[in-house]
Parts: C-alpha cells; sequence; structure tokens
C-alpha cells in the first residue's frame, strides 16, 4: 500500500515544485485538485484519474460536508491500492487545510506524507523583487488572511501594530476585503506612504503586480483588471 501523498503545487509555474512533487504528480494513480491548481501542473500526469474537489470565491456549499467528502475518497482510493494525490495550490499548511485531512488519515491509521510548496507570499517576493525581511529594515513578516477583516476586528488591529512596529505583512485572499483592511492599518500606523504590493497570479503566464501605498492603492487597483489570485504584501518595497 502507497502513503496518501498531500502535495503542495506551488503558485503555479510547473517549474517551482519540488523534485519530490513533480515525480508524485507524474506518478498518480489518481489526484484530487484543488481549483487554483494550474493547468501546467495538472498535464504532468497523463494517465491518472483527476478528481476536482476545489472551491471558488463566492462558492456556498456545506464546508463541513465538502472536507468529509475529500476525507472519504483519499481513504477509498488509498484501500484500493492507488497511489493517491491530493494536490493543494501553494503550501498544504500555509491555508491549505491540510491538517483537517492529516487528522483524518491519522484517525483512520493511513500512512500519509505531506510534500512543502512555495507559497504565494513568498514567490511573489522573490519573482518581483521584494525583500520581505532585511537587515535594518524588517525582522519578521507576518502571513494572514483578510478573514480576520470580516471575524475579528481586534486580530485586525494586532497585525496593524505588528506593521507599525516595522514588520513587514502578507495578506492571502485580501482583495475584496481592502475596504476593511485598509481603514483598520491606517488609523493604527497613521502613515498612508507604507507600501503596499498586490500580486496577481504569481509565477503564471499573466502574472501582475500593482505597487502603491496605503493611501493609494484601493484606487489603483479600482482603476486596473487585477484578477484573483491576489497577494497583499505590505510594508517593503520592491527593488526595481
Amino acid at each position: 500500500m502507497y502513503p496518501v501523498s498531500i502535495v503542495g503545487a506551488g503558485p503555479g509555474d510547473p517549474d517551482l515544485l519540488t523534485v519530490k512533487a513533480h515525480r508524485l504528480i507524474e506518478e498518480a494513480n489518481v489526484i484530487l485538485h484543488d481549483n487554483l491548481v494550474s493547468d501546467t501542473i495538472m498535464t504532468i500526469n497523463t494517465d491518472g484519474e483527476k478528481i476536482y474537489v476545489g472551491r471558488k470565491f463566492g462558492d456556498t456549499s456545506d464546508q463541513i460536508e465538502r472536507q468529509q467528502k475529500i476525507n472519504e475518497l483519499l481513504e477509498a482510493n488509498y484501500l484500493l491500492g492507488k497511489k493517491v494525490v491530493r494536490l493543494k495550490s501553494g503550501d498544504p499548511y500555509v491555508y491549505g487545510r491540510a491538517a483537517e485531512e492529516a487528522r483524518y488519515l491519522t484517525a483512520k491509521k493511513i500512512p500519509f506524507q505531506v510534500i512543502p510548496g512555495i507559497s504565494a507570499a513568498l514567490a511573489a517576493a522573490n519573482i518581483f523583487n521584494i525583500p520581505i525581511t532585511e537587515r535594518n529594515k524588517s525582522n519578521a513578516m507576518l502571513i494572514c488572511t483578510a478573514h480576520t477583516a470580516d471575524y475579528s476586528f481586534e486580530q485586525l488591529t494586532g497585525i496593524a501594530h505588528m506593521l507599525k512596529a516595522g514588520n513587514t505583512i502578507s495578506i492571502y485572499m485580501g482583495l475584496k476585503s481592502l475596504h476593511r483592511i485598509i481603514p483598520k492599518l491606517l488609523e493604527v500606523c497613521k502613515d498612508d506612504t507604507i507600501p503596499v504590493n498586490a500580486a496577481s497570479n504569481v509565477s503564471r503566464v499573466h502574472q501582475e503586480i500593482i505597487t502603491g501605498t496605503l493611501g493609494s492603492i484601493e484606487e489603483q487597483i479600482k482603476n486596473s483588471a487585477l484578477q484573483m489570485p491576489v497577494v497583499l504584501i505590505i510594508g517593503a518595497n520592491p527593488i526595481l
């Protein structure tokens, strides 16, 4: 029996896959894949069964039921003796919900392995030359999700204080919540010149970045055709 492989597909460019991830994808009998896994990565496997289990922005399906279905598919295909890959965009443990699947497999005594992938914020920082940590400027980067803006202003205030202290902030899934995020950051930091980078489709053919400030980025994005997925990197300027 082969262990289930929970694999990080990175931001989209197949050249950014780890060697192990590429091999496991290529050899898989069945791949359960998310929405943001790129088509070029999916074409690495030519013979295996591909099962879409992702969700898109605005999806209103019951997430508990959806996750249970994924867990059961992993178990069923493992018991059939297949090489099973659970393919996630980015890194499995950075907003990839791998923990829920790992706990299920552990409870079922099903062996598994987790293969890291390059998360979008790290890919964007390197591709667009944004030093997220730099001597005498920033000694930390916080990775967070825009959902804090919807669920807890206390958390968003804490994030703003980290930014004010000179740290770099990376916000995932934040494009639709800018109207909540920016005012809170400005309220705490009281500096509308802090740099903001909005990186779209990182590492893919149509990748794009808009660089502005806390004071300008909302208007810049409003006047653009920037497409999701977008990751925000706040507090560091690109080296141009």
